[in-house]
């Protein structure tokens, strides 16, 4: 800091004489404490930005809004505790054990630990600096059946629903097995009724397919009837949907937030019959993990039907 500032600077900063800053320069005379302490205070406000750099490098890769703020959260507050420049494997340990589980699952931990590697793979490349994560293992993500709905209980909440727009939404939902992003951005150009199939764009930007069936077909069509798009078909955007998901579950007491009926699109294919493979290409997974991490519960289910109790 001392030979990147000009003489001028480092006068102005530290309050001191050009004179005496011109001997510090070169060597004449020891620096003062008073120049010491000016000097690590604006180090310290000139600490590298590493996030901007970085979130920059994730939105030209098509991240979306979403993600990007999940990294500016986690990464903002793991500046704000660790200097990656100096960090080891042993501080990050340090810093997950820290971060909460959510209930009794450790996705708010996993969630650190995924984001805070990319962020170090992101400085090694970009800065040199070694990543201490190369050899620190994920936290272990507990296999928890995941709720979902049974069809009944989806035609109770359409029913329960309030009005047709609504309505249409949960059906379209449960059908299509839609994220709540992709639901929210349906124009009406994007539907293709003669094949009941709706264009989409997905994480990172991927364009794909979803099918919806008659149910979904019928309240949409009665819904667009009504109504005149201006933007999406809803009129409402994606925190209105999730708002009316909200307040439908505290009125009726079932689980309904977007991921659900996602969910419930995966175990309802599952039930009727529909392999795991053709799920996931159906749902536009990237894995087929996912898809079995969703349908555990059918799974169990249909090997019920061959139990038989060994002592009764």
């Amino acid at each position: 800091m001392l030979n990147k500032l000009s003489v001028s600077q480092l006068a102005e900063l530290s309050n001191l004489s050009k004179a005496y800053i011109s001997q510090v320069k070169h060597g004449k005379r020891p620096p003062s404490d008073k120049l010491i302490k000016a000097l690590t205070q604006e180090a310290q406000t000139r600490k590298t930005d590493y996030l901007t750099p970085f979130l920059r490098s994730r939105q030209s890769m098509n991240a979306s809004p979403n993600t990007l703020e999940l990294y500016r959260f986690i990464i903002d507050r793991f500046l704000s505790q660790i200097d990656p420049t100096k960090a080891t494997r042993q501080v990050i340990e340090r810093y997950l054990v820290s971060i909460p589980a959510n209930g009794i699952s450790l996705g708010n931990r996993y969630a650190h630990y995924r984001t805070i590697k990319t962020f170090c793979r992101w400085l090694e490349s970009e800065y040199g600096i070694r990543s201490p994560m190369l050899n620190l293992k994920a936290p272990k993500l507990p296999k928890l059946i995941l709720p979902s709905l049974t069809s009944e209980q989806v035609l109770m909440l359409i029913d329960k629903a309030g009005n047709i727009r609504n309505q249409a939404i949960i059906a379209l939902a449960t059908e299509s097995g839609l994220r709540v992003s992709e639901l929210a951005n349906i124009k009406p150009e994007d539907i293709e009724w003669g094949t009941r199939i709706i264009k989409t764009l997905g994480k990172g930007g991927k364009e794909s397919y979803a099918p919806f069936g008659k149910l979904s077909e019928q309240y949409l069509k009665v819904w667009l009837g009504l109504h005149s798009p201006n933007g999406n078909i809803w009129g409402i955007d994606k925190r209105g949907i999730q708002t009316m998901l909200r307040r439908l579950e505290e009125d009726t007491g079932l689980p309904c937030n977007p991921h659900t009926f996602r969910r419930t699109f995966a175990c309802l294919l599952r039930k009727a019959g529909v392999d795991t493979m053709t799920i996931k290409d159906l749902g536009r997974w990237e894995s087929l993990e996912m898809v079995q991490r969703y349908t555990r519960s059918v799974n169990f289910q249909d090997s019920l039907k061959f139990y038989k109790a060994p002592l009764s």
